[in-house]
């Protein structure tokens, strides 16, 4: 059983886990909507850089990314602007979570605009919108209900990943419950890590579910 110290660790480490897996799904929506626009766009200078964008977060690890912010961040800005700009731990881990998880989201919002149909584009601009409009009122809007599903997924997978902010000396829930078994000597504390994780991705499945089935009425 655990003791009172160890389940306040455990509490902690669970809501820092919530809020970079909260954060990262938030700024992971607005950053690949915004790239997304990038990509379909006919602009070929804003096609290409949101083309790189994605290139180098997908095509990258996350650990790797957030050493980069965490440890190089502030030997570039020492080397290139004269001064040391470090913040802390968890904003460096939201920063990369976000831009990791925007790069990704990216594809599957354009592939979700992209599946409207384009007679709803034509009908927009024959009422008068622009383009950013018939995008932000008209197409985007439709195309929600067929996000539901990535996005779910995708927050499963930023609840897992957190567990990588251990190498940027953060304490989620598995580096709490790994320091535990390391101070004991007792495995079954990873059980209890394990019974966290099960349930977090479960209320996730479940709450998406609930949300695509609500959306899927006016189908």
């Amino acid at each position: 059983m655990l003791t009172g110290p160890q389940i306040q660790a455990v509490i902690a480490g669970l809501f820092l886990t919530l809020r970079i897996a909260g954060v990262a799904l938030l700024f992971g929506v607005l950053i690949g909507t915004l790239v997304a626009l990038g990509r379909i766009s006919k602009n070929k200078i804003l096609n290409g850089i949101t083309w790189f964008y994605i290139w180098v977060l997908r095509g990258t690890p996350l650990l790797m990314q957030l050493f980069l912010f965490y440890y190089a961040g502030p030997l570039f800005t020492r080397d290139v602007l004269g001064f040391q700009l470090r913040l802390s731990p968890v904003t460096m881990a939201f920063i990369a979570y976000s831009l990791n998880s925007g790069a990704y989201l990216a594809e599957t919002i354009r592939a979700a605009i992209q599946s409207i149909d384009k007679g709803q584009m034509e009908a927009s601009k024959a009422l008068g919108m622009s383009y950013y409009q018939a995008m932000f009122r008209i197409i985007i809007p439709q195309s929600v209900r067929r996000l539901i599903p990535p996005l779910g997924n995708e927050m499963i997978m930023l609840i897992k990943d957190t567990s990588l902010v251990a190498s940027i000396a953060l304490f989620d829930i598995l580096r709490t419950v790994t320091q535990m078994v390391n101070a004991s000597g007792q495995w079954y504390y990873y059980l209890y890590a394990v019974g966290i994780y099960l349930v977090l991705t479960s209320l996730v499945q479940i709450v998406f579910a609930q949300i695509e089935k609500k959306y899927s009425i006016y189908d």
